[in-house]
């Protein structure tokens, strides 16, 4: 069994954290996408605190790589985040005034 220091230990804690609020901020948007929610959700916030997390230098090669992919994971759910929310107000746009 590998020795895991406390900082590496800390870090690999964040980044699973991270991948927990990825994930339900993902699901959290797909109830604003139904209607369920009326806010939508604040991914801008996420966003800024796994930019100000990912500049700490980690120098752990599997750590990086699990950040990297983190990284990633979230730059693909923002953009259908972002496509959710549009296809949301368009939608939400273009009802008749009955509707409404």
């Amino acid at each position: 069994m590998a020795l895991i220091s406390k900082e590496s230990l800390g870090i690999r804690n964040a980044i699973i954290a991270f991948e927990k609020r990825i994930d339900d901020m993902h699901f959290s948007f797909g109830r604003y996408r139904q209607g369920e929610e009326k806010k939508m959700p604040d991914w801008e916030k996420l966003e800024k605190d796994i930019l100000v997390f990912s500049r700490k230098k980690i120098y752990d090669l599997e750590l990086s790589k699990q950040l990297d992919r983190i990284m990633y994971k979230f730059q693909n759910r923002k953009k259908i985040w972002l496509s959710w929310a549009e296809e949301f107000h368009h939608k939400a746009n273009t009802k008749k005034p009955e509707e409404v």
